[in-house]
């Protein structure tokens, strides 16, 4: 076993209970390895879960990152960004296990320095869009409580949400999509006056 294997497989068990399943038996137990294993890679419970904390950022955040970097369009980009983040939070119970667990001070400083991470590459992609950068931020921030809420939703009420496959789905997305990516003559002091 590598300490990758260790990082997945706590990964997944905090998918499925949180940050209270990560327990080094158990974990042994699902790799078919031994606690000494988990010695060699691990001082203790802690760096596991530091570990596997890393694991995510790396998988969830740099590396859809790296994936959309791909698409030279930045139009294209926010599509494909959203597209795949919105799949993959209702079929993923991970991202919302770790909200719940977010009083666990390692649990918050990871959702801490990812959160920043996703915000801050939010903004350049509307930046990229030639919003100005106030804009660019505020879109970020909205684009990315849609996210939130869009997963808390799949994974509390998922029946409230279109089926992915279906156009109704594509529709819902279509519209979020148009709504961020849209620019208006309105301005923040105009919209201020309008509440």
């Amino acid at each position: 076993m590598t300490a990758q294997d260790w990082a997945d497989a706590a990964l997944g068990a905090i998918a499925e209970g949180g940050v209270a399943a990560v327990a080094v038996e158990p974990l042994a137990a699902r790799l078919g390895a031994t606690k000494g294993s988990f010695y060699w890679h691990f001082a203790n419970r802690d760096a596991l879960i530091e570990a596997a904390l890393h694991r995510w950022a790396e998988l969830h955040t740099e590396g859809t990152i790296s994936e959309v970097e791909a698409e030279p369009d930045p139009k294209k980009r926010i599509r494909l960004l959203f597209t795949e983040a919105f799949r993959s939070a209702t079929a993923d119970p991970l991202e919302v296990a770790l909200l719940v667990t977010a009083t666990h001070p390692q649990v918050a400083a990871a959702l801490r320095r990812v959160t920043e991470r996703r915000l801050a590459y939010l903004r350049q992609l509307f930046a990229d869009l030639g919003f100005p950068e106030p804009e660019a931020r505020r879109r970020g921030l909205l684009a990315y409580t849609a996210y939130l809420g869009h997963a808390q939703l799949g994974h509390v009420t998922p029946s409230v949400l279109p089926p992915e496959e279906s156009p109704e789905f594509q529709a819902y997305l279509n519209e979020a999509l148009e709504v961020l990516m849209t620019r208006n003559a309105r301005t923040p002091d105009t919209d201020h006056r309008e509440m």
